[in-house]
């Protein structure tokens, strides 16, 4: 007796709804979202770092789709946020939606959310991008939520597909797979992309664009909560790994919480910041504000050494943007020696202060010179 073969049974739908349902053809109802969107997260008088390397993984996006570009820049002030409007451009903008008013001097999500949200229902983008700072954290959630859209968080990669969707890339399950998500159904495609995952795109000093305001309807008396007080970063003496030149980071290979300090050593000496992996601040070895990988900081440092760290993937993406990656591990086999540009199969706790040594010697030559 002879069994016919079965058919193959059908594949998963893809995250973010059911891929063999989206046609080549655009949905009547999604023809009337265009360009590509960023916010641009200005406090204080600046413009987040995170804001401008956006808008060059966001001109890459609507070069692909063939749009524009913008910026949306919520504030207080017209003259001051015109300014940022106009670095906008230079880093690639086409145009900037500018909402300003006195309530918006300082951040509040709800003061905030409503001026995006009837941004977005007006102008209509076909995707919007956030940092994925504490800030645009609880602003780009509370904005999906509203507009019952969808939103991926922590990517890592952007880029479009045939069919005009944005397929976003994030680390999942703890870090250990890449996820590649698709907002099928729903408009705008929003996600947040952590500070430093994308390079900061070269400035075009002179280059212009468009402004386009849109008044606020909504009075202090609407607003819940009010700030009673702003602590600059300045003053939390909190370390800065994400805008580093150089890093140095320990790893389970230091064997204690002692053999730390040499870590430390060399970055005192180097004029670099320091941080670890995830198991060093589980270990209570470090603190979390010194963590980098998927869970922690994501760095792009001009050189970043790692001592007695493994490399998982969960490491491997909040790192592999640095210029120049040295590997310090005992293990030949270890994941971090297939993104690194330079690996020593050595013990950490020995190199370290060999390094040490030979870079104090060399920088005190060099002053006595100078």
């Amino acid at each position: 007796m002879t069994t016919a073969p079965q058919a193959p049974k059908p594949a998963a739908p893809a995250a973010g709804g059911n891929r063999a349902t989206m046609k080549k053809e655009l949905p009547e109802h999604f023809k009337a979202y265009r360009h590509v969107w960023v916010f641009i997260e200005y406090e204080h008088g600046k413009i987040h770092p995170v804001s401008l390397e956006l808008l060059g993984e966001g001109r890459k996006l609507a070069d692909k789709l063939q749009v524009e570009l913008a910026g949306v820049i919520i504030g207080e002030k017209a003259d001051e946020l015109a300014a940022a409007a106009q670095e906008c451009f230079e880093y690639g903008a086409d145009l900037c939606y500018r909402v300003y008013d006195p309530i918006l001097a300082h951040y509040r999500n709800q003061s905030f959310t409503k001026a995006m949200t009837d941004v977005v229902n007006t102008y209509k983008p076909e995707i919007f991008l956030l940092g994925a700072t504490t800030l645009g954290r609880d602003l780009a959630g509370s904005v999906a939520t509203t507009l019952l859209t969808g939103l991926t968080a922590d990517c890592t990669e952007l880029a479009i597909d045939d069919e005009r969707s944005l397929a976003a890339t994030r680390p999942t399950f703890g870090g250990s797979l890449l996820c590649t998500i698709h907002t099928l159904n729903f408009r705008p495609q929003m996600a947040t992309v952590r500070p430093r995952v994308f390079g900061l795109p070269d400035r075009q000093p002179g280059r212009t664009g468009r402004v386009i305001d849109h008044p606020l309807d909504m009075t202090e008396e609407s607003i819940i909560t009010k700030v009673l007080k702003f602590i600059p970063d300045r003053e939390s003496n909190q370390c800065q790994l994400a805008f580093a030149d150089i890093v140095v980071a320990g790893g389970l290979g230091l064997r204690s919480a002692e053999n730390f300090h040499l870590v430390k050593n060399l970055a005192e000496v180097l004029g670099a910041e320091y941080g670890g992996s995830r198991p060093l601040v589980q270990k209570g070895w470090i603190t979390a504000d010194r963590q980098i990988g998927q869970t922690g900081k994501t760095i792009r440092p001009k050189v970043y050494i790692a001592a007695g760290i493994s490399g998982a993937i969960q490491h491997r993406v909040g790192v592999e943007g640095a210029d120049l990656i040295i590997a310090i591990n005992t293990d030949p086999n270890a994941p971090i020696y297939d993104f690194a540009h330079v690996g020593l199969i050595a013990d950490a706790t020995q190199v370290l202060p060999a390094l040490t040594e030979a870079f104090a010697k060399h920088l005190s030559v060099n002053r006595i010179a100078g």
